[in-house]
C-alpha cells in the first residue's frame, strides 16, 4: 500500500516532530491539567523562562497550543485534548519499557546464553 498525500501522515509527522523534545512533552503534560501562564510553567517545570518561551513558540507554531491574553500575561492551553492523550500514552509506554529493560548486571531475556568453556 502506497501512502497518498491526503492520508495525514505528513501532518502526523509534523505533530510528532513538535513533540520531540522532553521539555515540550512536560509542557503539554502540564497544560493537560489546565491553562497556564509562562511563569506558572517555569515554576512547575523548574526551567528558565526563556527556555519555556522558546518551546512554547514551537508548540504554537505546530498548532499544539494557543495563547490567550489574560491581562498583561498570555495564558497557554492545548488546542486539542487528543494531544494530551498522545503524550500521556507515550510517557506511559516509555515508563513501561524502562521498567522492563534489563539492568547492566542481568542479561536480556532475548539474549543467547553466554558461551561456557
Amino acid at each position: 500500500m502506497v501512502a497518498g498525500p491526503d492520508d495525514g501522515y505528513e501532518a502526523a509527522g509534523e505533530l510528532l516532530r513538535a513533540l520531540a523534545a522532553p521539555l515540550r512533552i512536560a509542557i503539554v503534560t502540564e497544560l493537560a491539567t489546565g491553562a497556564r501562564c509562562v511563569h506558572e510553567l517555569v515554576d512547575a517545570l523548574a526551567v528558565p523562562q526563556p527556555m519555556v518561551s522558546q518551546h512554547l513558540r514551537v508548540l504554537r507554531g505546530a498548532g499544539v497550543v494557543r495563547g490567550d491574553r489574560r491581562g498583561r500575561e498570555i495564558e497557554y492551553s492545548l488546542n486539542d485534548e487528543h494531544i494530551a492523550h498522545i503524550v500521556a500514552d507515550a510517557v506511559s509506554h516509555a515508563r513501561e519499557l524502562a521498567a522492563t529493560e534489563p539492568t547492566d548486571h542481568e542479561p536480556a531475556a532475548h539474549a543467547p546464553p553466554a558461551d561456557r568453556p
